[in-house]
């Protein structure tokens, strides 16, 4: 039996990340992939000659000097990547119910400022205070600004309510949905999503927002190179099926070929619930098993991938958020009879032409029940498997009324949709591995937030947890998160300073 000094079970971003740091560090890292394809949220797939990412649409914090450029930097494939900035007027557009006015999210505090208090002008003061305040909050999390510090800094934020925070600042209705406009992004639940979980999140798109041209596949592709560069592997089309503790520690995996592996530390890039499901040890005690079971998860997705016709669709550099009614946060609560209520138009960068689009990406709300009749079948690219006339049938309904949706705001849209393709909870589940196909996985809930904070470390001295589930979701937040796991072997003082002076380098 081959011995490791780091297993990682799963290749989503968190693992990937996590073995790029260590076997830049010295660390023999072995990593266990039960797709064909790693990366988690970093897939693409093709389809009719077009590329479709699986979840990463845009990304925040990659310009010069921010946080995600310098940790990216560090591993060494910033300067790789392929990128197209969005418009820095305005990335995210907003827009409610039959109104044609369009509210813009400029990059840059002060473009921010300015751009929205032109149609806000009685607002100016209210939209600095706004600002000082997501500053502030996002200044208590030491890592995300890539220095030292405590839990204690964030505590006193932790239970601020996103919501009720924005409210604070002005009574305009109006504005107060504007600046929850694109809440899409973090499946925002007005009476639980904590107001640091907004900040940190929009502040990184304020400072800077990008496309991957061509998919995000290369972010995942750039760091299984780094970590093969560094005498690691990648190892696909192998699960991981069982943890197996002795005493205080984990003594060795099961794979699905029934195999055994050893490492001297393992990270689990793993749900927390399924991490704890397939791990054998009187450590992990009920009481745990259950509160890791029973943490709630954000809501599922529904995806309309559009292949376009060529020539007809002009490539737009932002996105597009609407919402049927004047309440930014009421979508996630629709009836199945007044669905969508709320939707967001990613649109693909191609390196092939920027005048017209290749593909678009039409992201909704939808609840795992609504897909739970087809519940028990699996199906992924390594493991295909019909789920039955019934499940297309109901996929096709559901695309025909977004496209429905679509079309009322964007006239003459279904004569551009050449084919399209569906994405539903029940994807997310079997290619990310979320047991209820969630978006973003645990949910946080400004009203308990320590319930819904995981820890890196777990009750086996030498297991460890990362990925969205941690502290953040989105390409940004795991990487921190697994800055976060990685600092449990080589010390947070270590890891700072070593991607900082990586910079100056």
């Amino acid at each position: 039996m081959q011995n490791y000094d780091v297993i990682i079970i799963g290749s989503g971003l968190g693992g990937l990340v996590c073995g790029a740091i260590l076997s830049r560090n010295g660390y023999k890292v072995r990593i266990y992939e039960k797709n064909r394809q790693p990366g988690g949220c970093l897939q693409t797939f093709s389809r009719d000659k077009v590329i479709f990412d699986s979840g990463v649409h845009y990304i925040g914090g990659l310009g010069e000097g921010e946080n995600l450029n310098k940790v990216f930097s560090y591993l060494g494939i910033m300067d790789k990547l392929k990128l197209k900035r969005m418009d820095p007027e305005g990335f995210d557009h907003i827009n409610f119910g039959t109104e044609d006015k369009i509210y813009r999210i400029a990059e840059g505090r002060d473009r921010f400022i300015r751009t929205l208090a032109a149609d806000f002008p009685e607002e100016t003061d209210a939209l600095h205070a706004y600002c000082d305040k997501i500053s502030e909050v996002c200044g208590k999390f030491p890592l995300y600004n890539l220095r030292l510090g405590d839990y204690e800094e964030k505590r006193s934020v932790l239970t601020l309510n996103a919501a009720n925070v924005i409210e604070s600042f002005t009574r305009n209705p109006r504005l107060q949905q504007v600046l929850a406009g694109n809440n899409l992004l973090y499946a925002g639940v007005k009476e639980k999503t904590p107001f640091y979980v907004h900040a940190l999140v929009l502040n990184s798109y304020i400072q800077s927002s990008w496309k991957c041209v061509d998919g995000g596949s290369q972010i995942a592709r750039l760091l299984c190179r780094r970590i093969k560069e560094n005498g690691g592997e990648v190892v696909r089309n192998t699960a991981v099926k069982k943890i197996v503790g002795q005493g205080d520690r984990v003594d060795h995996l099961v794979l699905e070929t029934g195999a055994k592996v050893k490492a001297d530390h393992y990270i689990s890039n793993l749900h927390p619930a399924q991490t704890t499901a397939i791990t054998e040890s009187d450590v992990i005690r009920g009481a745990y098993r259950t509160r890791m079971q029973n943490l709630e998860n954000s809501v599922g997705g529904f995806v309309l991938n559009v292949v376009l016709k060529p020539g007809t669709f002009p490539y737009i550099n932002h996105n597009y958020y609407h919402h049927a009614t004047d309440d930014a946060w009421a979508g996630i609560d629709y009836t199945p009879d007044q669905w969508p209520q709320t939707y967001a138009i990613y649109v693909s960068a191609s390196s092939r032409h920027e005048t017209y689009a290749d593909s678009l990406s039409v992201m909704t709300y939808m609840r795992y029940d609504e897909v739970a009749p087809w519940q028990h079948t699996f199906n992924t690219e390594s493991q295909e498997a019909s789920r039955g006339a019934d499940y297309e049938a109901f996929k096709v309904h559901k695309a025909e009324q977004l496209i429905d949706a679509v079309e009322r705001k964007f006239p003459g849209f279904r004569n551009c949709v050449q084919s399209y393709y569906v994405a539903t909870p029940l994807s997310y589940r079997d290619y990310i591995g979320t047991g209820d196909g969630s978006m973003y996985g645990i949910m946080k809930d400004s009203t308990d937030p320590l319930r819904t904070m995981v820890s890196a470390r777990t009750r086996l001295s030498n297991l460890y947890l990362t990925g969205q589930n941690l502290n953040l979701h989105g390409i940004l937040g795991v990487t921190i998160s697994s800055v976060i796991t990685s600092a449990e072997l080589l010390g947070m003082e270590f890891l700072v300073e070593e991607i900082n002076q990586s910079i100056l380098k």
